[in-house]
């Protein structure tokens, strides 16, 4: 086995460009955005000698902190990532990856996979799992609406066509300005402090045109946005954000359903919402309104330890009360310094 730099190595840019389960978070983008906003080293363990084409890999950053200790995660911050081999052929690339996490004296090795292969549902411990979201972007504009929630989302779109909000597409600084201020707002009501700015300007450089950010307005006002990643024919939901005092006015569903129009004039066939805590049932509800599937979203890891994910804030609420009452620039700040112990 061989260990590649997926940041150097273009190899790694044509496996992912042809594999079937490579998504926008594999893309070098991706990696290159974490690296440089929170000092992760991305590594992908392969089958592939130096001189061969890549038919497999497992891309993986280890994360070093004092706060949560060292560990080998695929991916930090990424809803999901598979491994991207075949079943048959990927056992060996895992227990590889095993060894190279004892070597490097990780905690542990953590996987999201979308689809587990079998070996490590079997011998890996399950840690956590979500609801997980998709739409089928294949049937007609027409189909896609009638499977909207008629009594919520149906009439909320409805009723922000009505009130004439603005539509707005980009990844200048304007907008990741724009973005940023509805993250805080949104953030503080939610009682959590918000990813660093400098990771939405790392994402809209290091990802290009695979990136969007869209924003509803209201008579000039930013009222909701939601951020976007891209490869090939799959879209993923990645960050949503609003402004609460203007709910009524339906810029969510709006952004949403605007995000759907134009995924089919561009060929998508996937609409990504993303996974959702199994006890968010109002968030899990909303994204059942517009006619998704949905299954369960379980990570794995190695050693077999019982322990909190690194990504828990506690469960005292002491920390989420401070979050809903500190500065924004104090918030903004707790946020650039806790991520990257985070992954």
């Amino acid at each position: 086995m061989n260990i590649i730099d997926p940041l150097i190595d273009s190899r790694w840019d044509d496996l992912v460009a042809r594999h079937p389960r490579a998504t926008a978070f594999h893309q070098r983008g991706w990696l290159a955005a974490l690296k440089q906003t929170y000092g992760y080293q991305p590594f992908v363990l392969t089958s592939a000698c130096p001189s061969e084409p890549l038919t497999d890999g497992i891309v993986v950053c280890r994360i070093t902190s004092w706060l949560t200790g060292s560990r080998l995660v695929s991916l930090p911050f990424a809803d999901h990532c598979d491994p991207l081999f075949n079943e048959s052929d990927g056992n060996l690339l895992v227990s590889d990856l095993v060894s190279e996490c004892v070597r490097q004296h990780c905690k542990y090795l953590e996987f999201r996979p979308i689809e587990a292969p079998v070996d490590m549902a079997n011998q890996f411990q399950s840690t956590e799992s979500f609801c997980f979201h998709e739409l089928d972007l294949r049937p007609s504009l027409e189909q896609l609406f009638k499977s909207l929630s008629k009594d919520s989302i149906q009439r909320k779109i409805k009723k922000a066509e009505k009130e004439q909000l603005v539509y707005e597409v980009g990844r200048s600084e304007e907008f990741i300005e724009t973005f940023y201020r509805l993250l805080l707002i949104t953030r503080r009501r939610h009682q959590l402090p918000p990813q660093p700015k400098s990771w939405f300007r790392n994402l809209a450089k290091q990802m290009g045109e695979a990136m969007h950010i869209r924003v509803a307005r209201k008579n000039g006002a930013p009222i909701a946005a939601l951020l976007t990643l891209r490869h090939r024919s799959n879209i993923i939901y990645k960050y949503g954000c609003s402004d609460g005092a203007f709910h009524q006015l339906g810029g969510m569903p709006f952004l949403f359903w605007k995000l759907i129009e134009e995924g089919k004039a561009t060929g998508a066939e996937c609409l990504d919402f993303g996974r959702s805590e199994m006890d968010n049932e109002g968030l899990i509800a909303f994204k059942d309104k517009f006619g998704t599937t949905k299954r369960t979203l379980t990570y794995y890891r190695y050693p077999q330890i019982k322990q909190k994910a690194a990504h828990a804030w506690g469960d005292s609420g002491l920390a989420r009360r401070m979050f809903s009452i500190l500065p924004d620039g104090v918030l903004s700040a707790a946020g650039s310094i806790l991520y990257r112990h985070i992954g």
